[in-house]
Formats: C-alpha cells, structure tokens, sequence
C-alpha cells in the first residue's frame, strides 16, 4: 500500500491533469509540397492554419500534411528561411484531403528581417514577454538575448601540420557523433553563423552516409581508402579513410532494453524541448516490438521511475506515460543518470541491447552537476555494459559540450534534434545505429612514410586525439560504432616534394634522423585499427596500406571534402587554403548523387544560406562580391 501510495505522489510530480474530452468536430486533411521556382523541395518550411494552433513542416522532400483541420474555409500560410511568405484559400471537407501547392520565391535580401522578426516574435512568447510594437521588441532583443542564452561549447584549435619525419603516427578515437551538423543547421535556419566553437568538422562528415561497402569476413566494419588532390590546396593531397558497419532492419536487431532518461525541468518547458522530446520518442515507440522492453525515467528537481520496464507491444501505456509529462522545476541530472542506469543494470539482457536514451539540453544544476563529476559518473556505469545514447534538444542553454563528452564516455554517441524530421533520422532510418553497438573502442593509427609524406594534418577530430602508446593499451577508451554506422576521416598531406606548408623551420634539423628514411617502400600511408566486441575486454587488429593515388575520386571522397571545407570556411580556420562557399557548392552539387533522404540537398541549401549570412552571396551567384 506504501509503494502504491508513493508511486502516486511520483506521479502527481510528473504528471500534469489528465486530457478533458472535447466535442467530436468534422475535420478534414491539409497536404501538399513546397517547392523552389525550379522545382526543388524547400526543407523545413513552415505551414500553418491561419487562426488555429494547427502546423507542421515540410520534409525532406517538400511535403506535409496537417490533419484534424475544421470543415469550411481555411486560410494555409507557408514561411521559410530565405524565402518570401505565401498563402493559399483552400475548402476543408469532413474526412476528404485537400491539396494546397506552394512555389516560395527566393528572398535573400529579406533573409535577416525574417529571421529577426520571427526570433522576436518566439523571444517574447517563451519567456512571457507581452507583446509590443515592433521596433520595441527589436530594441529589446539584443539585450534579451544576451540575459538569456547560456550556450555553452568547448574551445577547441584545428589540428596542425606534423612532420612525417618527426612524428609519423597520428592515433585518434573513431567518433559517430553528428550533433554538431544538426545545431549548425539550427543557427543557420535561425538566420545565424554558428559560433565557431559549435562547429566539429569530423561530425559534420559523419552526419551524412556514404556508398562504403558493407563488412565481409570476420571484422564488424569494412575499411575503404583514397587518395586524391586536396580541393581546397592543389598541391597537396587528401586521403580518406571510410569504415563502414553492417546495416541492420529493426526486425535483425536483438531484443531491447531501453531506458528513456528525460529532462522534465522547467527549462525544458518550451516547443522545441519537452514537446519536441514526446514527439521524438514516439517515433521510436512506434518501432519497438514485443520482445523489447521500455522503462521512463524522469527528473527536475528530483529523479523518478514513471514507467517501469513495457513490452514494446503495449505502445498505448507507453505513449500515454509520454504525452503526460510535464516540465517544471531544477535540474538534477546526475540522479536522474545513476537511476536510469540502476533501471537498466536491474533488467539487464544478456544477448540483448541495454541502453540510456538521454533526452536534455544538458543544463544540469541539482546535485552532481559539473561536466567532470558527470563524467566520472557515466564512467563508473559504462563497465556495466550499458550503453548510452544522448539527444541534445533547444536553444538559449544548450550545454553542448557537456552532452558530447557525456556521449564519449558513455560508449555512445551524440546527436542534435531540431525538428521531427532529425528525429526520424535518429529514430526510424537510423534505428539499428541508434540502439546496437557493433564494435567499441575503435581507433585508427595511421602511421605516414616520410619519402612520400613530408607533413600531413588531421581533419577534426581534435577532443578524440590519442597518443601514439594508447593504440595497443586495451584499458583506454575510444569510440563505438553501431549498425549501419560509417565513419569518415581525412587528412590532407604535404607531398615529400612540396612546398614547406609543415613546421620544418620550427626546430633546427634532427642530427641522428635519416633524412626521407622509408625502409624502401613506396607506399604513402598505412592504417591500422582496433576495436572490441560490444561485450568484448580485448581489442582485434587490422591495416591497411595505401600505396597509390585514386584515378578519379568517387563522389563520396569529392562529397566528404566539400562537408570538410564548408566546416573549415565556418569556423575561418586558418588551413582553409583556397576553400570557397561557391567551390563547396559546385563539388557537393556534382556529388550529391541519388541522396534519396534529401540530405545532400538540405546541405547544399544550408551552404548558400551560409555564404548570404557571411556577405559572399555574390560570389555563390556568379558575380563578384566587392565586400
């Protein structure tokens, strides 16, 4: 009777009222696409019924749908990013769907007053605002903004060049964290550069997939190399390294038990959090199967077990435990942490996937609360065997770098959700990614001939760098892939013939070092790795050799580097060479390939929208910009 009284309590904590039925409506469907002049999808436009609460987004591919809509006369308003707004009148029949059509024109020029406009509008109704005139909440924006964003993201310097000479190993942490991609197209949507610190040139390679061969053989992953020129310095080369897992359907993966860890404080109270959150994991409870299990755990001010572990099967108990959470309260995550872990240790599948699916935006103050505790924390749990998964959600307070180093150690990986559409990403096409670890601590070491190689330098990757002695010692930790997972990393390479791009002026020349010294091998590079079964303590070893440049770079390698310069021009990085927004544009256009989630597409628009915000609109256009 006590356990059933306190439950109920917990409840009454978490819960808000139950939902009040209301009066039957004829209601009819809203659908349709939103596209260019030219015919291309325009991602992520906004639709809504003029009037009503009633909206949604286009995906990838220029469609939505807006259901529940009342019969008779509607008025349907279509925004986005770059593009003037536009209205249709459509006649909503009861049960029957009506077709609204948009062609939204390009509005460059009009690109920071809708951003500014509409940041205002969303300002002033998230934090109680009333409204105002416009050029008062203007007036007032900047200084709102500055009281309330506590972004927060770790420093970091782009790796420099290393002389093959002197240091010819280069070891790092395989990393299939993508968050950093989806923020980044969030301050761009939101009609922002990103803050230099937010942009992680390995995760914005990684967000996308590649036409990698799937594994043969004994080993979890295949291994795909080339060598081409460097688009963005001619004289120097790039070669890529491409691992790639087996694709698994959900039907292939083992039996589940997830944890569903969600941040209930009060700063998760707005549309793009809490609300984004339920609609996210619906997706994946919509996924789920008999044989899987789902508990909830939540926290604010305190932790609780609001759902014990389901089967997958009973989807109308789990999604009423969802759609009843509320926000409100302090944050005390570090409870909510050891909780879910506790949950997940006590229902343990032995040949099963057992994982935490933290859903914050990582603002953590009750309790154990610092980066570094935290850290400790999901180290300390990781030796259980239980994964962890860790979705980074809003604006204002993202805690971004906490939730990245929380991912690292937890043997998991990192994304952002923006939207619904990033959510189905996650949820539903990358599924077997998301839930099934394949390999854990996987890490490359690369060590470079120097009669080939006079300097190289690695492309991102620099909070996962090793040293060289941590590639055979099993007790370091490094990066898990999942199912369906690649992982892509460059590095671009001063040829032993080329100019003096590396740091041989540094130090006065080694007196005992063999000048070009190479054991008479003509290879460039050899790459070796190594990774541990998911439950495994020790690690296995493959290479592999490269020994000639690629004839023709495929449109992955050509793809890849055109994500890796778009990254170095957002962040100026001081490596960028010759790399320019219309040089991005012109290679990713002629690799965009079939892309048939749109992502490459959705790419090449967020990089004309990057080249507007920084002033070289007329340089992606053809025309000279005299800025």
């Amino acid at each position: 009777m006590r356990a059933t009284r306190s439950m109920a309590l917990l409840a009454g904590l978490f819960f808000g009222p139950g939902p009040r039925p209301q009066p039957a409506l004829e209601t009819g469907t809203v659908a349709g696409t939103v596209t260019e002049p030219g015919g291309g999808p325009v991602v992520g436009a906004a639709i809504r019924v003029a009037g009503s609460a009633l909206q949604a987004r286009t995906d990838r591919n220029g469609r939505f749908t807006i259901a529940s809509v009342p019969v008779g006369s509607a008025t349907v308003i279509a925004t986005a990013v770059g593009y003037g707004q536009q209205q249709r009148v459509v006649t909503v029949v009861a049960q029957r769907t009506v077709v609204a059509d948009f062609v939204l024109q390009p509005a460059v020029m009009a690109l920071r007053e809708m951003v500014a406009e509409s940041r205002d509008a969303q300002l002033g109704r998230h934090r109680g605002v009333a409204a105002a005139p416009a050029p008062m909440m203007a007036a007032k924006n900047y200084a709102l903004r500055q009281e309330f964003n506590t972004e927060e993201y770790g420093f970091h310097r782009d790796n420099a060049w290393a002389s093959a000479r002197r240091q010819p190993l280069s070891t790092f942490s395989v990393d299939v964290d993508a968050g950093s991609y989806g923020n980044i197209r969030r301050f761009l949507k939101e009609g922002q550069l990103p803050p230099k610190d937010a942009v992680r040139v390995e995760e914005m390679i990684n967000y996308f997939s590649y036409d990698y061969p799937s594994p043969r053989g004994e080993h979890p992953f295949s291994v795909t190399t080339e060598l081409s020129r460097s688009p963005w310095n001619p004289r120097n080369r790039l070669a890529l390294i491409g691992l790639q897992t087996q694709r698994l359907s959900m039907d292939e993966l083992p039996p589940n038990n997830l944890v569903f860890l969600i941040d209930v404080s009060g700063s998760m109270s707005s549309p793009d959090k809490l609300p984004l959150v339920k609609s996210a994991f619906r997706l994946l409870v919509n996924e789920l199967r008999a044989e899987d299990r789902v508990a909830i755990v939540v926290y604010a001010g305190a932790a609780g077990l609001v759902l014990p572990p389901t089967p997958g099967n009973r989807k109308d108990q789990i999604l009423d435990a969802l759609e009843r959470l509320e926000a409100g309260g302090s944050t005390a995550g570090g409870a909510g942490i050891q909780l879910a872990y506790q949950v997940a240790r006590q229902h343990f599948q032995e040949e099963g996937n057992n994982r935490v699916i933290l859903a914050s935006d990582g603002d953590f103050n009750v309790g154990v609360s610092s980066e570094g505790e935290l850290v400790r924390l999901i180290e300390e749990r990781r030796r259980d065997g239980v994964f962890l998964t860790v979705l980074g959600f809003g604006t204002g307070n993202l805690k971004d770098a906490k939730m990245e180093q929380l991912a690292n150690k937890g043997n998991g990986h990192y994304a952002y959700v923006d939207d619904i559409l990033e959510a189905k990403k996650v949820f539903v096409q990358e599924l077997g990614a998301t839930l099934l670890t394949v390999a854990k601590d996987v890490k490359i070491q690369v060590e470079f001939n120097p009669a080939r190689v006079k300097s190289y330098r690695l492309v991102g990757y620099e909070n996962r760098l090793l040293a060289d002695r941590d590639f055979n010692d099993d007790t370091k930790d490094a990066g898990e892939m999942g199912a369906g997972h690649s992982v892509t990393a460059l590095y671009e390479i001063v040829p032993a013939d080329g100019a003096d791009d590396d740091d041989d002026g540094a130090v006065d020349p080694l007196k005992y070092q063999t000048r070009g010294r190479s054991g008479g091998s003509d290879d460039w590079l050899t790459v070796k790795l190594r990774y541990k079964a998911p439950q495994g303590s020790t690690s296995r070893l493959l290479d592999r050799v490269v020994r000639q440049e690629t004839g023709s770079p495929s449109a992955d390698f050509r793809f890849a580097a055109a994500v890796a310069a778009f990254g170095m021009l957002l962040r100026d990085s001081e490596y960028k060479g010759q790399a320019s927004y219309s040089g991005v544009l012109a290679a990713a256009r002629g690799a965009r390939g079939e892309d048939r989630e749109g992502y490459r597409a959705e790419f090449i628009r967020l990089v004309e929208t990057a080249a507007s915000l920084a002033g070289r609109g007329r340089e992606i256009t053809g025309r000279e910009d005299r800025r």
